[in-house]
Order: structure tokens, then C-alpha cells, then sequence
């Protein structure tokens, strides 16, 4: 089995002839790119609509339920972020897997993951084609999709520092348009102005005046979870893009400390903010959440303005979709787990066949938007919540069996090790398997345990059927810790 691409491409080096199966990745992010797609990426339609289902399945707990899972998502990447300083490489975690769990965990790992950003991807596009007939209704929806669709891919087949730039301003503009809400949101609890959309007076006690801090008790607490979850999935789109950073030991600890702690005071913040305006009884009750913090600005054009802000949402996180499935592809391709072509790379160092099949799974999208009805929609986020908690346990899986390793084998120590180990690993995985249990609890996301179930059973039965030769060997990962080094006494060297 070849070798899975690792840092071997120095930046003065000529880029390798085209269409070369194994080629390194070039690696054109900095820190600024991947700290900005990290939280871009979690910063999307679970947030901006996805909050309000939250807030009505726990009420003013569901505080208590995004701190909750982003503690749990925090170790998620600690772990993730340890491997991948050992380990920079582009198939990130379905390579983990492969080398620590086996070449069948690794399969399944990897290619969930793909399905997950197929089907978050196609109600992405859908989103994006009703965003814009807001403002052009009179425009049919597959225009927009078939232009997005163009022009995303078309972007993704340039260099990756394109990508990363353009990433980075569209996560911009959404952290910029959430501190406004906070802030704006603030100094109407602060100054006690009276909301248009609201009777009741704005102010902390909002959040235990209607029902108490748990209306719904400790049960809607729980419900919450599945939504909560969902709306923190895509970080580990951080990992992927181990592959293709300058300088891996230096950007990755950095992205990893911050923007999961970021993209936590976030929600909480923001939520707290728009559960102390509105009792949170009649958060979305009216449209977005979202739409009522800027109303209640007074700001007349507030519709327009988060239409704007959700359609660069949509865009973003298409085009991490379409780099995170695409960067997975290239990785399993190497790994003899996906046809040889997925591991075709351009002059620009991009895996260009896995960016044209995203793009034809969309162009799919697009007719079956026009057949199936919008309430399935509803069933592929609970679906996608089921692969995100996967591949997460995954990646917690694959962390321990890495640390038990190197304290069998006397490896050199993580250069950035997971904090609280074992313990909170241990703990995490605990946590991510009540998660799991919380989908089959309740009615409206069971069916997700029965596909995920079906999906699952469908890869162990493929791979025991077509997967044959190197592809059922581990995965060989160059280790890229640096040994301490070994300091000679001067008593020593007389």
C-alpha cells in the first residue's frame, strides 16, 4: 500500500505532473483560514434556525444544554487535535480509524462522513435557492442552485488558499452579524427598552419568570440534545484540513483551543440574549429567532439584512462541504477504500475528481428537490445528527487506542496532548452514546437510529465485498512528533 501523503512538499519545490494518484496536497492555509472555517463551519442553519426548536424543546435550560455539548465537542477536538499534530494528514479522522481501530472502521468512518456532507450539502443548496427567491421570486429555484453549484465548485478547483480566503470572509461576516445581535440585543436588557414584538418587559428574568429555568423538565433537556448536537457539527472539518496547513504544529493547537470556546460563548451568549428579550415561549414563533432580535432594533430592513446573513451562511457551508467530503474522498482513495481516481490531484494541488463528483451529487440534489417534499427534510437533519455523533465517537474510539499505544510501544509524548486523560475521554464517549440513545427516545428523530442502523449494515456488507488487497491493511501514518530532546550534563561529558 502507498503511503499516505504527508508534509514532503517543501513550499520551493516544483509541483509534481498532474493527475498523479498519492500526490501531497499543497499547503496553502494559515492560521487565519482554518481559525475561521473551524467556527465558520459550526456557525450556520442550526444556529440562525435551528436555536428556536432547541429553545422550545428545553426553554431557558437549553443554556445549560449548548454548554453541556460544547464541553463534550471541545474534547472531540482536543482528541482530534492531538492526532492530528502526530498526524497531518488530509483523510484525517477515516485514517485515524484505519491505523489505530482497523481498515473496516476506517471505511465506515470515512465514508459517513462523505454521506454526511452529501445530505447536508443538497439542503444546503436547497436553502440557499429559497434565500435568494426572498428577493428574486420571480427567478425559478434551480437557476440559483445550478449557479452556486458552478460557482463553488469552480472556486474548490483552484488553489486551496482560494478556498481558505474566501471561507475566511464568509465566516466573517457571520461572527460579525452575531456580535450585533449580541451587542444590540444587550443594550436593550441593559437601558430596559420596551420591545415592539414583545409585552413583556426585556430583562434577565425572563429566563425564570415563564415555567422556570427547566418548563419542560429534565425531559426537554434531554430532547434538546439532538438539536443541540446537530447544530455544533461540521468543527471537525478542522482536522481535514491537517493536510494542507503551512505549518500543522502551530496552527492546529491554536484553532483547536479557541474556536470551540468561541463558538461556545456564541450560542450561549446569543441565546441568552434572546431568551432575556422574548419569554422563550415565543422565540420563532414568528420567523427566525433572529429576525426578532434585529426588529426589535427597530430596524426596519431587518428581514433583508438576515436574509444576507443566511445566505452567506448557506454559502459557506457549502463550501465546506464540498472541501470536507472531497479532502475524506482523497484520503480513502489512498487508502484503497475509493476508486484511484479520487486520489487524482491538479497542478494546484487540488483533489479535483472528488470536488467534480460533489458537484454531481448537488446537480442530483437539485431534481430531487423537486420531488420530494420539504417536511424530508426535517428527517436528514436528525440523519446528519446520527453521522456527526458517529464520526465523533470515531474520533474519541481512535484517540484512546492512539494514547494506549504510545504507552505500550514507549512513543514520545503528544506535543499537544488531550487534557483530563482518561477520565474525560472515558466521559465523552459516555456522553456521545446518550446522545445517540436520545435520537431513538423520541418520536420525531427515531427514524434516524433506523437508517443510520441500514447505512452502517450497507458499508460492513461493501467492504467485505469489494474492499480486497491493500485496502485491508491498516493505514500507514508517518508519526511527525518531535522526540524531546536529550540534555547532557556538563558532569556527564567530563
Amino acid at each position: 500500500m502507498q503511503p499516505t501523503p504527508t508534509r514532503t512538499e517543501s513550499p520551493v519545490e516544483k509541483p509534481k505532473p498532474a493527475a498523479v494518484v498519492g500526490q501531497a496536497l499543497n499547503r496553502g492555509l494559515n492560521v487565519r483560514h482554518i481559525r475561521f472555517m473551524a467556527l465558520g463551519s459550526a456557525i450556520g442553519t442550526g444556529l440562525f434556525y435551528g436555536s428556536a426548536s432547541a429553545i422550545q424543546k428545553a426553554g431557558p435550560a437549553v443554556l445549560l444544554a449548548y454548554i453541556i455539548g460544547g464541553a463534550a465537542v471541545f474534547m472531540v477536538m482536543r482528541a482530534l487535535g492531538e492526532m492530528a499534530v502526530r498526524h497531518p494528514v488530509s483523510g484525517s479522522f477515516s485514517q485515524y480509524a484505519s491505523r489505530y481501530l482497523g481498515p473496516l472502521a476506517g471505511f465506515v468512518t470515512g465514508w459517513t462522513y462523505v454521506f454526511e456532507m452529501a445530505i447536508v450539502a443538497i439542503a444546503d443548496v436547497t436553502a440557499f435557492s429559497i434565500y435568494m427567491g426572498f428577493w428574486f421570486p420571480q427567478v425559478d429555484r434551480w437557476i440559483w442552485i445550478l449557479a452556486v453549484i458552478c460557482f463553488l465548485a469552480a472556486l474548490n478547483l483552484l488553489s486551496v488558499k482560494v478556498f481558505g480566503e474566501l471561507e475566511f470572509w464568509f465566516s466573517l461576516i457571520k461572527v460579525a452579524a452575531i456580535i450585533a445581535m449580541i451587542a444590540g440585543g444587550a443594550a436593550i436588557i441593559v437601558f430596559g427598552f420596551q420591545t415592539a414584538d414583545s409585552p413583556v418587559a426585556p430583562g434577565l428574568g425572563n429566563l425564570v419568570e415563564h415555567g422556570g429555568l427547566f418548563p419542560n423538565g429534565f425531559e426537554g433537556l434531554l430532547a434538546s440534545f439532538s438539536v443541540v448536537m446537530f447544530a455544533f457539527g461540521g468543527v471537525e472539518t478542522l482536522g481535514i484540513t491537517a493536510g494542507e496547513a503551512a505549518d500543522p504544529k502551530k496552527v492546529i493547537p491554536k484553532a483547536v483551543n479557541t474556536v470551540p470556546v468561541r463558538v461556545l460563548l456564541f450560542y450561549v451568549l446569543t441565546l441568552g440574549v434572546l431568551m432575556s428579550l422574548f419569554p422563550w415561549d415565543q422565540v420563532g414563533t414568528s420567523g427566525s429567532p433572529f429576525v426578532q432580535i434585529f426588529s426589535s432594533l427597530g430596524i426596519p430592513a431587518a428581514p433583508h439584512i438576515l436574509n444576507a446573513v443566511v445566505i452567506t451562511a448557506a454559502l459557506s457551508a457549502i463550501n465546506s462541504d464540498i472541501f470536507g467530503a472531497g479532502r475524506i474522498l482523497f484520503g480513502l482513495s489512498n487508502q484503497g477504500h475509493a476508486p484511484a481516481a479520487f486520489g487524482k490531484v491538479s497542478r494546484h494541488g487540488v483533489p479535483w475528481m472528488t470536488v467534480v463528483m460533489m458537484a454531481g451529487i448537488l446537480l442530483v440534489g437539485v431534481v430531487l428537490n423537486a420531488v420530494i417534499p420539504e417536511d424530508v427534510f426535517l428527517v436528514i437533519a436528525s440523519i446528519a445528527t446520527f453521522a456527526t455523533v458517529w464520526v465523533w465517537v470515531m474520533i474519541l474510539a481512535s484517540h484512546v487506542a492512539m494514547k494506549r499505544e504510545i504507552a505500550r510501544k514507549g512513543l514520545p509524548a503528544s506535543e499537544f496532548p488531550s487534557p483530563w486523560w482518561p477520565a474525560a475521554s472515558v466521559l465523552t464517549i459516555a456522553f456521545m452514546a446518550l446522545v445517540i440513545a436520545v435520537l431513538g427516545a423520541f418520536d420525531d428523530t427515531r427514524i434516524a437510529l433506523y437508517v443510520g442502523a441500514v447505512w452502517l449494515g450497507l458499508l460492513v456488507l461493501a467492504y467485505h465485498l469489494w474492499i480486497k488487497g491493500d485496502g485491508r491493511r491498516r493505514a500507514h501514518l508517518e508519526d511527525e512528533t518531535s522526540p524531546l530532546p536529550v540534555v547532557t550534563s556538563a558532569r556527564g561529558t567530563e
